[in-house]
């Protein structure tokens, strides 16, 4: 396999390229629950890039997941959008009870079929889990999957031997697994924001 660093990579945007936002909602906020995150910085840069979308014109989707109990329970606070999500008016929002945003409702994969939409930039939470899993379900449905890893976060897990792994090491290792295996390409916020800011070549 092939070590190159994506980072570096050439990145061209489309004109119709479209944001998904995963989950930013206010139950992860719940630390007592969560436990660590990494990235704090992750909600700016997701704003950044929400901002030029709507500057640009690209589409925008949200998707909330309804978890059926805990912080993301529809009816609670913490099921609403955080106030970077709920400011955008989205040209579609999706809810959703499992991990990827193309099984939920209404239909991703049919509204970006009829869209002719084939290229998607993937943030919010959690980065390994929810964004991780709908990353790879794009690249698999033949989707041009752009991941700015910095426009996301995820929390420490326990592994099954019972040994807790910090959130960056799983943030690394999702990255990892991403770009080896062409799922989707790994970037930063600043190559997606400089991508948008030249004219547009594909689309």
């Amino acid at each position: 396999m092939t070590n190159t660093s994506a980072f570096n990579a050439p990145l061209e945007l489309a004109a119709d390229a479209v944001l998904v936002v995963i989950d930013v909602q206010q139950g992860f906020e719940d630390h007592e629950y969560w436990g660590e995150r990494d990235n704090p910085g992750a909600e700016q840069r997701i704003g950044e890039l929400i901002e030029v979308w709507q500057a640009t014109g690209r589409p925008v989707v949200t998707v909330q997941h309804r978890s059926a109990s805990g912080p993301l329970t529809p009816g609670t606070p913490g099921y609403e959008l955080k106030p970077v999500a709920a400011a955008v008016t989205p040209d579609l929002h999706v809810t959703k009870t499992v991990n990827s945003a193309f099984y939920g409702t209404p239909d991703l994969d049919a509204w970006l079929r009829a869209r002719g939409a084939s290229q998607l930039v993937t943030v919010g939470i959690m980065t390994n889990v929810c964004n991780e899993t709908t990353a790879r379900m794009g690249g698999n449905l033949g989707y041009d999957v752009i991941f700015p890893i910095d426009a996301m976060h995820t929390f420490a897990m326990a592994g099954p031997d019972g040994e807790s792994i910090p959130a960056a090491e799983l943030s690394r290792a999702t990255a990892a697994a991403l770009h080896t295996m062409r799922f989707a390409k790994v970037v930063t916020t600043e190559a997606v924001l400089a991508a948008a800011a030249r004219p547009v070549t594909v689309g």
